[in-house]
């Protein structure tokens, strides 16, 4: 499974983006702003291409997709949320968007993560 997210709205407190599935648009994402120079859990992923796994978090004590070397970061992960208070670098999902914000994120989220538990080889493209 290619989950592809490209970025498409920039502000000085979000990343908002289009989430699709084999070509196929899914959802909406937020990250953190993207910046040259990383700031700590302030800072979107390096786009790239980057393999997932679904693993049990322990912050949030449940399995959710988790992103593998992505460079100096660690625990980046797909989780539900609304703003950049919701993230330290991971991609939230929602099924509507406004300025700095996603909507319906739960349940987006459970939707993707059935998509995603059934799957055998997953990656993940950032653009």
């Amino acid at each position: 499974m290619k989950l592809l997210v490209e970025r498409i709205e920039f502000t000085d407190k979000s990343t908002i983006g289009k989430l699709s599935i084999d070509g196929e648009f899914f959802c909406y994402t937020l990250e953190d702003v993207v910046r040259k120079e990383k700031v700590f859990g302030e800072t979107a992923i390096p786009a790239g291409t980057y393999k997932v796994s679904i693993t049990y978090s322990p912050h949030f004590k449940r399995e959710l997709p988790l992103l593998a070397n992505v460079p100096n970061y660690e625990g980046v992960r797909i989780h539900p949320g609304n703003t950049d208070a919701d993230t330290e670098g991971c991609i939230l999902v929602g099924s509507t968007k406004n300025v700095n914000f996603i909507g319906n994120s739960r349940t987006t989220f459970e939707l993707l993560f059935a998509k995603l538990k059934t799957a055998q080889d997953i990656s993940i493209e950032l653009k």
